[in-house]
């Protein structure tokens, strides 16, 4: 409760009442930002069967749900094809993409890893496995790979936003996360989570401006 809505409140627990409206703008935060942490449109081979998306909506932070039992079943023709053609950025892009969509992160990494050795600038498969990094509790990592696909594509829709999801929710750099939110909105006027960025960026702001408030 903001503390304007307390009737007598003393130095203690007014401060107390601040910190309790952070932690619950801050949760507020964490959950509408890391629920749409989606994975950027990559290339598919058309003739493989692809699994059903990922839902975001379901990630609490670390090892969101342990992958499925079909991840190497769907993946196993597109192994077989691999071994007769090691360097197939696609095929490589396809299977990391069905780990992914399985919350099999470390494979998802392993194939676009393979891939982005084929295809380096490819911001869509570097975004992806920065996500995947994020997904795996490894932040930097996917700080890291956002900001290196941003280097190939410096207005990228998705790496901007998922950037700034990762600066808000794991360094609590809600300065940089503005940033790269207000540059999304900048660059890419048409977006159309516009709306949630929006609010996401207000939500940090008055976070920020808590957090730097000296208590009473």
């Amino acid at each position: 409760m903001p503390k304007d809505s307390l009737p007598t409140a003393s130095p203690t627990s007014s401060w107390t009442s601040r910190e309790a409206y952070m932690l619950a703008l801050i949760c507020l935060m964490c959950g509408l930002a890391l629920g749409y942490v989606a994975r950027a449109p990559s290339t598919t081979v058309a003739t493989a069967t692809a699994t059903s998306p990922a839902d975001a909506s379901e990630a609490s932070g670390v090892n969101f749900r342990p992958p499925s039992a079909n991840s190497d079943l769907s993946a196993a023709p597109l192994l077989a094809a691999l071994k007769a053609d090691p360097r197939n950025a696609d095929l490589l892009i396809h299977v990391g993409n069905l780990f992914d969509d399985n919350r099999d992160y470390q494979h998802a990494i392993e194939y676009y890893q393979r891939a982005l050795e084929q295809r380096p600038s490819d911001v869509n498969v570097r975004t992806d496995m920065g996500t995947c990094y994020l997904y795996s509790s490894q932040p930097e990592k996917a700080i890291a790979e956002y900001r290196r696909a941003l280097s190939y594509n410096p207005t990228h829709p998705q790496t901007l936003f998922n950037l700034g999801v990762a600066l808000s929710e794991t360094s609590k750099d809600y300065a940089g996360a503005i940033a790269s939110w207000e540059k999304l909105l900048k660059t890419n006027p048409d977006y159309p989570g516009k709306p949630r960025v929006t609010s996401l960026i207000e939500q940090a702001k008055t976070i920020s401006s808590q957090r730097l408030r000296p208590p009473k």
